[in-house]
């Protein structure tokens, strides 16, 4: 089972033998309920509560401010134009005093470290605006096919009211 798991292409999960062809089968059971704990995913073993640990929890000191209400594009914007800054003075070091680098490459490792974790934390709020925009354009879409059928019935309605004017008019004489 490690083997599948681990695999480039592993096979479906295995409630996947419930499901028969719907053309031959009333009704599909029911997906299994969600894996409570710990589940494999391609290998490694996950968490099914997984939280964005802390930069302090991962041994890192973290280098803008711990609110819960952070201005994350100012924050990213300094920490960027921090990086910056200690890239320009590696260069430097590197130019003028080459046996100096190591500190200068563990300070732009920190704050790489740092922008890791400030748009990881970034990622629910992307995934609910991915969510909004995919909900709004299937409205928009929805909306669109329900005009348009609208259409198509008011064009039909006209073209049946005169199929029977003509066949009123052919009748008559």
């Amino acid at each position: 089972m490690a083997m599948a798991a681990s695999s480039a292409y592993p096979p479906p999960p295995p409630f996947y033998q419930l499901y028969m062809d719907y053309e031959q089968a009333s009704s599909a059971p029911e997906p299994p309920l969600p894996i409570d704990g710990t589940y494999t995913i391609f290998g490694s073993e996950r968490q099914n509560n997984e939280v964005l640990p802390s930069l302090k929890s991962l041994g890192f000191r973290q280098l803008y401010p711990k609110d819960s209400n952070i201005d994350f594009k100012r924050e990213l914007s300094i920490v960027n134009r921090e990086l910056q800054l200690h890239i320009l003075e590696l260069v430097d070091i590197l130019v003028e005093r080459p046996s100096q680098y190591a500190r200068r490459v563990e300070d732009i490792s920190l704050i790489f470290q740092n922008l890791h974790h400030l748009l990881n934390s970034l990622r629910p709020h992307q995934a609910r605006a991915t969510l909004i925009h995919m909900l709004e354009s299937q409205i928009h879409r929805r909306q669109q096919a329900i005009e348009d059928i609208k259409l198509r019935r008011d064009e039909a309605q006209k073209m049946l009211g005169e199929s029977l004017l003509v066949l009123d008019g052919s009748q008559t004489n």
